[in-house]
């Protein structure tokens, strides 16, 4: 006799309720990366084989890509053929990772049940990612269980079974206390790093640090375009760095800010230890997915430009899905120095007309000394070019932190109108319909984690918190994602050299000259 499984109770919404960033989320339907019938590129679906996904519904106008052309060279391409306001593209899929979301609930003091709208359910978390090293434990109930939460699942043998829980109060309150701020990077970085450990045990808050006067301090329903800042983990010693992201949206009616979308950048050629497949996922997701959540590791800053209109962040949001398909498509890869999470979201606005400003490589003196240095002492020659690429990047594409800090200036520059060059028509507009600028310090989620703490802005900073000997640094080791060859194009740009590739030739050839010049001595 087989028992009947309890139907999902109608407390339970499909995940396409609502919106995912500017976009109605009715307008995709629920799949996984299976989908033999989906507009979505093949190359972008076999990444999530295995995940919940909602891709758009027949006849959405969906982001492009140039088979041909690099990526700074689509966009740019892109961006001249269409006028700011006349595109609102979709993203190849939304990472949902689940197929149903509950609005509205409350988590019992014990953490086994959700009660929500009068009905009681049992609760199960979603497995435990086997690279994770930490997991919810009594406090991290004991703070879910104080606030009403959005939880993302699927109700599955007569439970709902979790893979997001989003406190429901971490939203924009209306008229935030204002605390302004001077258009500098500095200001910024002092401002984020007032509180100890970067805020990562703080309360959530909110402060403003700009507004158009004259306009209605409530910004329900204003379209935004905003960038999010992950400190560094308190766990992980190669996550000092941090993690950065681009979002887009509109403020809730009641400041809810979990359906924004984010613009998620991470590695496609390896395995990730928090089970992160690069997408674009709805904030709650973003930040607080059991495994993936960014808030489970590290504090987080989000800066909020609030829109009086939605036609830069529209546009912003379209030319970010094109991103995803020529990265889905490998025609560039994650690489940490040139193309990690900053330098994709840098370049891609950069290519856009918005002249973020560069902070410009570390040292050049340092880096040639550095490849053979590091390269010696450490048996790797990977690990001597990484060290040159790194210290020659430009800052404000290489670190998180600073590529915050310089879109957060330039931002309070365009607003005030000290901008101190010609504005573009990207940069022009935006300035003209920016309405005012908001901070939000988003706290660590207690659980069994190590506190975080702000990110490092450079390799000092980074050396000063790694401990000295390499065998007590935390490092999670992860496994490679091959990439399958029939996907290749082969029609796609080959990326150029690394710089550190041309430094190693430029040492073969100063050897070479050496040896000869040894030889004509003695000769």
């Amino acid at each position: 006799m087989t028992t009947a499984v309890p139907p999902a109770p109608s407390v339970i919404a499909p995940a396409t309720t609502g919106a995912f960033g500017l976009l109605p989320a009715a307008d995709f339907r629920l799949a996984t990366g299976e989908c033999r019938d989906c507009t979505t590129i093949p190359q972008a679906l076999w990444f999530f084989r295995h995940e919940r996904i909602a891709v758009p519904q027949p006849g959405r106008p969906l982001a492009g890509f140039a088979r041909t052309q690099p990526l700074a060279a689509d966009l740019a391409a892109w961006h001249a053929a269409t006028p700011l306001g006349s595109a609102l593209d979709y993203p190849p899929l939304v990472w949902t990772a689940a197929d149903g979301v509950i609005p509205e609930c409350r988590l019992t003091a014990d953490g086994q049940r959700l009660a929500a709208d009068g009905v009681d359910l049992p609760l199960a978390l979603a497995p435990r990612h086997p690279l994770n090293r930490s997991w919810l434990d009594a406090s991290s109930m004991a703070f879910l269980a104080q606030r009403p939460l959005r939880v993302r699942g699927d109700w599955q043998g007569g439970r709902f079974v979790a893979r997001t829980l989003w406190p429901l109060d971490f939203r924009l309150p209306n008229a935030p206390p204002a605390r302004p701020l001077a258009a500098d990077p500095q200001a910024l970085r002092a401002r984020l790093r007032e509180q100890a450990q970067g805020g990562a045990r703080s309360p959530f808050a909110v402060e403003q640090l700009w507004r158009r006067p004259g306009t209605d301090p409530d910004d329900a329903g204003r379209p935004v375009l905003a960038f999010i800042l992950n400190g560094a983990q308190g766990d992980d010693d190669e996550a000092h760095g941090g993690h950065f992201a681009v979002l887009t949206g509109r403020v809730g009616d009641d400041g809810a800010i979990h359906d924004w979308l984010a613009a998620n950048y991470y590695t496609l050629d390896a395995e990730s230890e928090k089970g992160i497949v690069a997408a674009p996922v709805p904030l709650d997701n973003y930040l607080a997915d059991v495994n993936a959540g960014q808030a489970w590791y590290r504090p987080s800053y989000l800066l909020v430009a609030v829109l009086r209109e939605a036609r830069v962040a529209a546009h912003v949001q379209s030319a970010l899905g094109r991103v995803y398909n020529q990265f889905y498509r490998h025609q560039f890869s994650y690489q940490h120095a040139r193309a990690n999470c900053a330098g994709i979201s840098v370049s891609a606005l950069r290519a856009l007309g918005w002249r973020i400003p560069a902070r410009g490589p570390e040292s050049w003196l340092r880096a040639i000394a550095a490849l053979p240095a590091v390269a010696l002492a450490n048996g790797s020659l990977r690990q001597g070019k990484a060290s040159f690429d790194y210290l020659t990047e430009d800052r404000s594409r290489l670190y998180p932190a600073v590529a915050f800090e310089e879109i957060g200036a330039d931002l309070l520059r365009l607003a005030g109108g000290t901008a101190g060059r010609p504005l573009s028509t990207f940069e022009e507009t935006l300035a003209g319909d920016l309405d005012a600028l908001l901070l939000v310090r988003i706290p660590q989620l207690p659980s069994s984690r190590a506190w975080g703490d702000h990110p490092v802005v450079d390799s000092r900073e980074y050396h000063r918190r790694v401990p000295k000997d390499p065998a007590q640094r935390q490092i999670v080791p992860v496994g490679p994602r091959p990439f399958p060859k029939d996907f290749v194009d082969p029609q796609a740009p080959r990326e150029p050299p690394l710089r550190s590739d041309y430094a190693l030739a430029g040492y073969g050839l100063l050897l070479l000259l050496i040896v000869a010049l040894a030889l004509r001595a003695l000769l």
